[in-house]
C-alpha cells in the first residue's frame, strides 16, 4: 500500500492534479476524476486501486477529447473513433466513451447523416451519388445512407447548384458558359443527362433575363 502525501494542481490550462505517494510524484489525474474518486491526503492506495484510477483518468481524458471534437460539428461514430485512436487513447477507453455518448444522443449516425445531407443541400448542393460516397467515407452504414439519401432529387440539386454558379459566368460566350457550368456540375457528381438538362435550363433562363 502507498499513502497519498500531497495532491497539487497541475500547470497549464488543462484541469489536472498531481498525486504524490510516500513523498514522491506518482501520477497525474484529470481534476474531475480525482473529485469523483474522492482522493484525499493520507489515503492509502493499493496497486489495484492505482490501476483503477489510471483507467478512470484515461476515460475522462478521452471523454473530454471527444467533447472538444464534437463541439465543432456533429461527427459519425467512425470519425470519432478514429480521431480518439489517433490521439493515443486505448480501445477500451474509446469504446466506453462512445457508448456513453451514444446513450446521451451525442453520437448518432442517423442524425449525423441527416445533418450532412441537409448541410450539403443548403450550402453546396451535389448529387445523390457524391453525397452517398462522402457518407460511406465517414463510415456510415449503407442502410442509414439509403434511408437519408434516397430523398435527394438530383434534378433539383443540380439546378440550385448551377443557378448559384451561373451568376459568376459571362453570358457573352454560349460555348464557354455551357462548358464551364457543365464541368462545375460534373465535379459535384451529377450524371451526363442531368447536367445537359440543367445547363440548357439555366442557359434559357439567363438568356430571358438579358
Amino acid at each position: 500500500m502507498k499513502r497519498i502525501t500531497a495532491i497539487r494542481a497541475g500547470r497549464g490550462r488543462r484541469k489536472r492534479v498531481n498525486i504524490f505517494l510516500d513523498g514522491k510524484f506518482a501520477f497525474s489525474l484529470e481534476a474531475e476524476a480525482a473529485v469523483k474518486e474522492d482522493l484525499q491526503v493520507g489515503q492509502e492506495l493499493s496497486a489495484n486501486q492505482i490501476g483503477v484510477l489510471d483507467r478512470s483518468d484515461q476515460f475522462h481524458r478521452c471523454l473530454n477529447a471527444a467533447a472538444r471534437y464534437l463541439g465543432y460539428r456533429p461527427r459519425s461514430e467512425f470519425e470519432l473513433r478514429e480521431r480518439l485512436r489517433r490521439h493515443g487513447f486505448d480501445g477500451d477507453s474509446v469504446a466506453a466513451v462512445i457508448a456513453k455518448l451514444k446513450e446521451q444522443g451525442l453520437v448518432d449516425d442517423l442524425a449525423f447523416a441527416q445533418f450532412w445531407k441537409d448541410n450539403r443541400e443548403s450550402f453546396s448542393p451535389r448529387s445523390q451519388w457524391l453525397t452517398r460516397l462522402e457518407l460511406r467515407q465517414k463510415g456510415v452504414a449503407g442502410g442509414i445512407i439509403d434511408q437519408v439519401i434516397d430523398a435527394v432529387d438530383d434534378d433539383e440539386s443540380a439546378y440550385r447548384a448551377a443557378l448559384s454558379k451561373a451568376h459568376s459566368l459571362p453570358l457573352s460566350d454560349c460555348h464557354s458558359f455551357r462548358r464551364r457550368l457543365g464541368e462545375y456540375l460534373k465535379r459535384r457528381g451529377f450524371g451526363y443527362g442531368v447536367i445537359n438538362h440543367t445547363v440548357e435550363r439555366i442557359w434559357q433562363e439567363q438568356g430571358e433575363l438579358v
